[in-house]
């Protein structure tokens, strides 16, 4: 089978396409899925460059990619409510146990699966499963966003802000996002309240009184944030490094959020879709011989929304 690999760790140079690549075989509680579509994330950059190879070890070569959709075509043992033919979609990182999803077939675990939304292309099901749950998860389990509370999105424009902004309008809340001057109506038609410039204007010293932060720039950014914040406000981030001493200063609370992307999530992003709430935003779509491109894109090309990689050509 063909699959995008690495046979050493680095940047965009040590990827390659495999056309030889071996077939994956489920293992217990994983189902094997022909892959129709993989959506690109920050964190296969990261496998690619060695990161988690120090907590989780890995054999080359590395099949990379995690975010999948696809038909499933074998179903491992011990699994329950599965079967041939479902189309599903969800995470398959190789961090994750799943056997990368940026090839023709991959092993999942059916605890990180779902069924893909109705009336949904696999293209656009591939560009949902990690951003949408962060975003989900973000906003409704750890922020517990409710109607009428304002919200400071940062990266308003990118695969996890797009949704984010989305699921916080759903949720009643009034949104201010930040975004780039190139991307200020983009975000704006996604939902935003307020759209805030950060080439020319400094969000901290425009805006404050919000109840909650979700932070995807981290740096300088997160730090920034909790002047905005109300006392017993909340900062998420999934980049920055939350200051204890910021927390009581402001006294507020923050926390660094590691994404579930589990069927109990997948199925409430699936919820969300099915009944109109949440529209994918997809910035460009490549083939699986342009994975290197795809890959590029995504780390220069400053994409709206979410990179995909079209797998059957």
């Amino acid at each position: 089978m063909k699959a995008v690999q690495i046979n050493s760790y680095g940047g965009s140079e040590v990827i390659t396409i495999n056309n030889n690549a071996l077939k994956p075989v489920p293992a217990r509680g994983q189902v094997l899925v022909e892959v129709s579509a993989a959506g690109l994330n920050p964190v296969d950059k990261g496998v690619s460059a060695g990161f988690g190879k120090d907590m989780v070890h890995l054999s080359f070569p590395i099949t990379l990619g995690g975010d999948f959709a696809g038909v499933i075509v074998q179903v491992g043992e011990g699994v329950s409510g599965f079967k041939l033919s479902d189309k599903v979609y969800g995470q398959a990182l190789c961090l994750n146990g799943g056997s990368g999803s940026l090839a023709q077939f991959v092993a999942a675990n059916v605890s990180n699966s779902a069924t893909i939304p109705k009336h949904m292309n696999f293209v656009e099901a591939a560009s949902l499963p990690l951003a949408g749950v962060s975003a989900l998860q973000a906003l409704e389990e750890n922020i517990k966003l409710k109607s009428g509370q304002k919200i400071l999105i940062h990266g308003g424009a990118g695969g996890i802000g797009s949704l984010a902004i989305q699921i916080a309008k759903y949720l009643g809340a009034y949104v201010a996002a930040t975004a780039s001057t190139e991307n200020k109506d983009y975000v704006q038609k996604l939902g935003a309240d307020l759209v805030i410039d950060f080439k020319k204007e400094d969000f901290e010293k425009s805006i404050s009184g919000y109840d909650a932060v979700l932070d995807l720039v981290g740096g300088e950014t997160t730090n920034k944030s909790y002047s905005v914040l109300n006392k017993g406000g909340i900062l998420v981030t999934l980049i920055g490094k939350p200051d204890p001493e910021s927390d009581k200063k402001y006294q507020v609370k923050s926390l660094v959020m590691m994404t579930n992307t589990n069927t109990k999530n997948l199925n409430r992003l699936t919820e969300l879709v099915d009944i109109g709430k949440i529209k994918p935003q997809i910035d460009k779509v490549f083939t699986l011989s342009q994975a290197i491109e795809a890959f590029k894109h995504l780390s220069e090309g400053h994409p709206r929304g979410k990179v995909v990689v079209r797998i059957n050509d």
